[in-house]
């Protein structure tokens, strides 16, 4: 019962702060609606008991990512939208398109089979361990060479943005 109610409230939540996400017009509150978001989030991989993931969500997202957000904002010095009226003949065509959608995720959720795989580390096994250790051994052992490429991926992309950002200067 706690935890169906601790999900209910952790979902409501999440869909509330991600519709302020996207319904604001000031994209500095845009931005910060997503800390709550995150920690949310994080608090949903708490109840799936999987805390390194859950504090590698607010490090990471909560962190560094809302950070980069902000600081791209106030960069870019994006004013508050200046139109008057929002998505003005979408809405006949959106909420049927909208509902439609929905109505296939909901029956396909409700025709999946969530039992999913048994690898090589149980719950059990990642119990015993502990969470932190079962995803770093996995993490470099079977995933190493993605692990690496993305790394890789990431140096390139920050080395390109500072070349373009140094340019401007």
């Amino acid at each position: 019962m706690f935890l169906q109610a601790g999900f209910i409230y952790l979902s409501t939540v999440i869909v509330l702060c991600a519709l302020k996400v996207v319904t604001s017009r000031n994209p500095v509150h845009s931005a910060l609606y997503m800390l709550p978001l995150f920690f949310h989030v994080a608090g949903i991989f708490v109840m799936l008991d999987a805390e390194f993931v859950a504090a590698l969500q607010i490090l990471v997202y909560a962190g560094a990512i809302l950070v980069l957000f902000l600081f791209v904002i106030m960069l870019l010095n994006v004013s508050r939208e200046e139109s008057g009226e929002r998505f003005q003949g979408n809405w006949p065509i959106a909420v049927p398109l909208g509902l439609t959608i929905g109505g296939f995720v909901m029956v396909m959720l409700m025709r999946s089979d969530f039992s999913g795989m048994h690898g090589q580390y149980p719950y059990e096994t990642v119990k015993a361990l502990g969470n932190s250790q079962a995803v770093g051994r996995v993490l470099y052992t079977d995933f190493l060479f993605p692990f690496e490429v993305a790394s890789v991926i990431l140096l390139v992309a920050m080395v390109g943005a500072i070349v373009l950002a140094k340019k401007k200067l």
